[in-house]
């Protein structure tokens, strides 16, 4: 792999020259000025190691050529958006205060930590990318396609109710754009005569671009909670089309990652490479792309844990039955010298998926298979050809029921047909009650309304995609080490000082790892709170709702007409569950929907009032807002 510093360079060479240094510093200042000054942060040096120059452009590997389809001054916005997200939620999200506590006894604390730590990082990307689209051009809009966070993860209970996070149909544009996408995002909800080409079609009738993304603003969130070392991150794909998804969904997805020249050799071998493919025939497959390599090098990670044992124990089985090594939980991983972790994050080890030597000069391979959460699914797969990989997907349902090799033959399974219970008790291989059959059929029904291909046996990234000439930026925001690139984590320069002339209260390193199909590099910001506290800086960085339900006096603060557009975005980030969009511009909030361990009774008593007093004392600020009544809410 090949790399290039720059220290504060913009040349080849990297000589420490100052002038340069303070030239790039100033560019990146100039151009991420806005989502700075949002956050109250000084940019005190910038770093940028290539990991994959962008010479296949017919470029030098100079900090200011674009490797995008964005401009480089967007592509420095998203990558400032990663950088704030990961500092705030770092540092404000409560990490590690579950460190220690009991799954059982302690449960809703844990969540109510995991909640706040969510809370945050949806937060501070919002925002910043409300402030980086005032910068797009006119005509373009940013749309939350796949988020994470609809739906509890396994090992959690459906009473946790989703966790804040940025999702489907959020959109930040200049108004006049944005109203347009909203007025047709909410047909597409409403309307079932509306279907997605139907939107395509008036989208390109308009002249309006919409970049899609798909969101984890906290990936491995109970790691962070937990104060583990390595794992949490922010990451952000964003998407030169919209992806072909049509309501807000979260999932579970089926994947095999491998590298492109096995699945090429494969081919040549006439054998075909799916999901759906016997590990059997896959190790067939890399044993003949690279001969002589050892099965005990051939080394598999996947999702670990008690709770998956039902969905894809038969599947480490398969592997281990073949003679290679399925990661463990802790295995330290030779490439970065880091341990590797099962209990969570299918997206980071993506990076990790190829071959070195080792000490003996043997061949060694690291793959992925499993399943993840569909966000972090179509993530990986985005990414992976950008990487010289292959993504080989496959829907599952919400249930843990059953295991993977029959998960795989339930979502195709056609839920109108007259014999779909038969064909549901043929998968199952016993008979299925009635009410099994309802809960299979409302998850196959909900995926094909949300747009997701279903009904396909096998599918890869290009299948979300209206039209299959797509383009993606990767930004990858770190809190703590991430074990398979060895990226670091957040890490403190200085301290809160308050010293005559030098007060802030503290100085930052954070890591940004942005990857496209022509170029991949990691830069790392030196950013200085320029707030006096850490009290204060933590103001900056909350929720408005957060810090009113905390208790902060909000009938005496200063109002400003931007507080209506931030509670709107915060009531949707915060309890999307309770939402109820009529018409093109009002918002009814259910407060009989918003789950006690999401918002407990105290707090929910706390927001009526806040939303309230707003309502009563500037209506015409609030008239999106709908509190419904008690006879509503029957």
């Amino acid at each position: 792999m090949q790399t290039e510093t720059h220290n504060g360079n913009s040349g080849n060479n990297g000589n420490n020259n100052k002038q340069q240094r303070r030239d790039l510093v100033a560019q990146w200042t100039f151009d991420a000025r806005a989502i700075l000054a949002r956050f109250h942060l000084w940019l005190e040096d910038v770093e940028v190691k290539w990991l994959r120059p962008p010479n296949t452009r017919g470029q030098n590997s100079h900090e200011f050529s674009n490797i995008s389809f964005l401009d480089g001054r967007l592509e420095r916005l998203f990558a400032m958006t990663g950088a704030v997200t990961a500092l705030g939620t770092q540092l404000f999200g409560r990490f590690g205060e579950a460190k220690g506590k009991d799954k059982d006894k302690d449960k809703s604390f844990i969540n109510q930590v995991k909640k706040d730590a969510d809370a945050i990082s949806a937060y501070a990307m919002s925002e910043s990318l409300w402030f980086l689209s005032r910068q797009i051009p006119e005509n373009h809009a940013i749309m939350v396609c796949l988020g994470e966070g609809l739906m509890p993860k396994a090992g959690e209970t459906p009473e946790m109710g989703s966790n804040p996070q940025l999702g489907f149909g959020r959109v930040y544009a200049r108004p006049e754009v944005a109203r347009w996408v909203d007025q047709h995002v909410l047909k597409m909800l409403n309307d079932k005569s509306y279907h997605w080409e139907d939107f395509h079609q008036d989208l390109k009738k308009s002249g309006i671009t919409i970049w899609g993304t798909a969101i984890d603003t906290l990936e491995n969130t109970s790691r962070f909670a937990k104060g583990k070392e390595t794992g949490p991150m922010t990451v952000l794909h964003i998407f030169n089309q919209p992806l072909q998804i049509t309501r807000p969904y979260e999932g579970y997805v089926g994947n095999l990652f491998l590298p492109k020249e096995v699945v090429d050799k494969a081919a040549d071998e006439s054998i075909l490479i799916n999901f759906r493919t016997p590990r059997a025939k896959v190790v067939s497959a890399i044993e003949a792309t690279y001969p002589g390599i050892k099965r005990e090098n051939i080394h598999v990670w996947t999702l670990g844990g008690d709770t998956r044992v039902a969905r894809i124990g038969d599947l480490w089985e398969e592997w281990k039955k073949q003679g290679v090594h399925v990661v463990e939980d802790g295995w330290e991983l030779p490439t970065t010298g880091k341990k590797t972790f099962n209990d969570s994050g299918t997206y980071a080890p993506t990076y990790a998926i190829r071959t070195w030597k080792d000490k003996q000069d043997e061949t060694n391979l690291f793959i992925c298979d499993g399943y993840a959460a569909s966000a972090e699914a179509l993530q990986a797969a985005s990414l992976a050809r950008m990487l010289g990989l292959e993504a080989f997907l496959a829907i599952f349902t919400s249930s843990f029921k059953l295991p993977y090799n029959k998960e795989q033959y339930i979502m195709p399974l056609d839920p109108e047909a007259p014999d779909f219970q038969s064909r549901l008790e043929k998968v199952f291989g016993k008979p299925v009650d009635d009410e099994k059959v309802k809960k299979y059929r409302d998850m196959i029904r909900e995926g094909l309304e949300a747009g997701i291909p279903v009904q396909h046996a096998s599918i890869q990234a290009d299948d979300f995609f209206p039209e299959k000439n797509w383009d993606v930026l990767a930004v990858s925001g770190y809190m703590q080490t991430d074990p398979y690139s060895g990226s670091p984590g957040v890490e403190m320069v200085e301290p809160a000082c308050d010293l005559k002339g030098k007060e802030h209260s503290g100085i930052y390193r954070v890591t940004v790892r942005m990857a496209t199909p022509y170029g991949d590099k990691l830069i790392t910001f030196t950013l200085k709170l320029w707030e006096k506290t850490i009290n204060q800086s933590r103001l900056v960085f909350q929720p408005l709702l957060n810090r009113f339900i905390g208790g902060e006096d909000y009938q005496n603060r200063p109002v400003r007409i931007s507080d209506s557009g931030r509670i709107r975005n915060e009531l949707q980030t915060l309890c999307s569950e309770a939402l109820e969009f009529l018409g093109e511009r009002t918002i009814r909030i259910h407060f009989d929907r918003i789950p006690e361990d999401v918002i407990s009774g105290h707090h929910r008593g706390r927001l009526l009032e806040i939303l309230q007093w707003y309502k009563e004392h500037h209506p015409i600020w609030f008239s999106w807002l709908d509190i419904a009544s008690p006879d509503k809410n029957k």
